[in-house]
């Protein structure tokens, strides 16, 4: 997959500058509103019963919050958050050696649930109902299972693909929230409030026109925050308005829509080669020389929620706003 300015994938170069920007608790908290309520009531119940919080499954696209929400959980409860990644748990003992390894009530964040192993997310089911770690040593007729008590945690899972979790594992989770994109008042606001915190000045106009470019994912409204950030410094901008916010996006290659050039290149290859679609998942993937499921997961959730390319049961197909705007750009 090639990199993307306007990814909502956070690179491990880029996760130290977003925690400066991550909010500090639910007060600073922007958008999301149903899935912060439930969570505030769950950590204020937890606290009042001395006990560990629910077990919370978060799911929606990369980008929107997940982990901040995470951060602020383990710090209105008081605990200690552990983050580890789905992908990263390769074995049984992998995910023991983290489980033993806990304090009582502390909070532990796997990110890309869905990416683990369907042999290691086992190991999950009685810990998450009975604080309990059954495994199983030897093989065959020796086999025996060995039970290993653990401390009451809470497990909070972010997923991108809910639909790919085992139904033992998603029946486990009391809570399931999932996350929407941010409406571009939502993402004016957080751009507003993380200006102050770069020390940048931006007017009214420039905010509004960030937000409307950020594809509803605060991930990607900072990461533009932080470009225009260091052209106003090179242009010596005491205050960013419109003009310079402009000038920032042409150079990042981000149009009116938001779109960057894998987006207008998908349009395109359905529009050119496509005669508009419908086209299949298979044929486009091959046109395009890019994973399938990068397709799904990455590009088209945006494509899809602005209605510039619909599903269809023969394919996608291109809207009419999508046409115009091709046309616009020839």
């Amino acid at each position: 997959m090639q990199e993307r300015f306007i990814s909502p994938q956070v690179s491990n170069v880029e996760y130290e500058q977003e925690v400066q920007l991550r909010p500090k608790s639910f007060n600073e908290y922007i958008g999301q509103k149903k899935v912060v309520n439930n969570i505030d009531i769950m950590v204020k119940s937890a606290l009042k019963r001395s006990a560990a919080m629910d077990h919370v499954l978060l799911s929606g696209p990369p980008g929107l919050g997940k982990t901040s929400l995470a951060m602020i959980i383990a710090d209105e409860l008081g605990s200690q958050l552990n983050v580890v990644s789905g992908p990263a748990i390769e074995k049984k003992g992998d995910l023991a050696a983290v489980l033993t390894n806990l304090s009582p009530r502390d909070v532990l964040f796997i990110d890309e649930i869905h990416r683990m192993h369907i042999s290691v997310e086992e190991i999950l089911y009685s810990a998450m109902e009975d604080y309990r770690l059954d495994i199983l040593i030897g093989e065959g007729a020796s086999a025996r299972t060995m039970q290993i008590d653990l401390v009451p945690f809470t497990l909070i899972g972010a997923t991108t693909r809910s639909g790919l979790l085992s139904n033992p594992l998603r029946d486990r989770f009391q809570a399931h929230l999932h996350f929407d994109f941010y409406e571009p008042k939502e993402l004016a606001t957080i751009l507003k409030n993380n200006s102050h915190k770069l020390k940048l000045q931006l007017n009214d106009e420039a905010l509004s026109s960030i937000s409307q470019r950020a594809r509803g994912t605060p991930r990607i409204a900072n990461r533009i925050l932080r470009r225009v950030r260091d052209f106003a410094i090179v242009e010596n901008s005491d205050i960013v308005g419109e003009k310079e916010v402009e000038k920032a996006l042409s150079l990042l290659d981000i149009d009116n829509l938001g779109l960057d050039s894998m987006d207008r290149k998908i349009l395109k290859v359905i529009h050119d080669f496509y005669s508009g679609g419908p086209v299949g998942i298979d044929a486009l993937s091959a046109t395009l020389g890019e994973d399938k499921q990068t397709i799904e997961d990455v590009y088209e959730p945006f494509l899809l929620k602005n209605g510039l390319i619909l599903r269809t049961p023969r394919g996608r197909t291109l809207s009419e706003q999508a046409v115009e705007h091709i046309n616009a750009l020839r």
